[in-house]
């Protein structure tokens, strides 16, 4: 993963893995918003002005080369839904779901986190992009893995041939967790997404625990960003680390 500065544009991150087509993960600056959403906010729904999301949005678009007009998004529910998007639904909420799938070109895709995992996909093979939006109850459901299945079962894309990157989220040095969260997570992976640390707490990898989900249905090409979003919150919102209180980092890939 690399960082992209552009003048006149908003700080972003973008995969070597996924170089064939127009994507970014976008880190808090280069906006308009004010105040716990400062500045490159595109949450609608945390109490942040329209208008100054509005124009972020459009900040964010304009980094990729893309236009409102084409991009899709959904309502994310922490659920495991995948929609397929057809060319008519550009510009749409297509609705309630935290994995999309698109192989129509001219359609961008977009979800929103702050601490979740935002997972990007690539389907050179078939012309088909994903993504999917993953904290742990959509990790523990395998919401990137039912992602990647669409992709595979419903477009045939070859799954030897995805790529995949998973993007800026809370960290395995962040997240503590309770027995309800990591409990799951040890039952499912094995030690390998769950640590204990010193004092006795326990925290839970969701970049492996996704990793691992994605390469179970054949995804052999997995890039992880290891940029932790609660330790750096000076570049990302964290919703732990901001107290609840914060805004809603782009994560954006597009199939011109």
């Amino acid at each position: 993963m690399y960082r992209v500065e552009s003048p006149g544009h908003p700080t972003h991150y973008r995969f070597d893995a996924l170089s064939g087509v127009p994507h970014g993960v976008f880190t808090r600056h280069g906006g308009v918003s004010r105040g716990p959403w400062a500045s490159l906010n595109v949450g609608h729904t945390v109490g942040d002005d329209p208008a100054a999301v509005a124009a972020n949005e459009a900040r964010v678009f304009a980094a990729l080369g893309v236009s409102a007009a084409r991009v899709a998004t959904a309502r994310q529910v922490h659920g495991t839904d995948v929609l397929r998007v057809a060319a008519q639904q550009a510009g749409a909420t297509v609705g309630a779901a935290d994995g999309l799938v698109t192989d129509a070109s001219g359609v961008a895709l977009l979800m929103r986190v702050a601490d979740c995992a935002p997972v990007l996909l690539y389907g050179p093979d078939r012309g088909v992009v994903g993504i999917a939006h993953a904290g742990w109850r959509g990790a523990l459901g395998g919401v990137a893995a039912r992602t990647a299945r669409v992709m595979i079962e419903e477009y045939g894309c070859d799954p030897r041939a995805l790529r995949a990157g998973i993007g800026p989220s809370i960290g395995p040095c962040c997240y503590e967790v309770g027995a309800e969260v990591y409990e799951p997570f040890a039952a499912r992976w094995g030690a390998g997404t769950v640590r204990r640390v010193a004092g006795g707490g326990v925290h839970v990898d969701l970049w492996e625990a996704n990793a691992r989900a994605l390469r179970e249905v054949g995804v052999e090409h997995v890039e992880i960003a290891a940029l932790c979003t609660c330790c750096r919150r000076e570049e990302f919102y964290s919703h732990r680390g901001d107290g609840g209180r914060t805004g809603r980092l782009a994560a954006v890939i597009d199939l011109p």
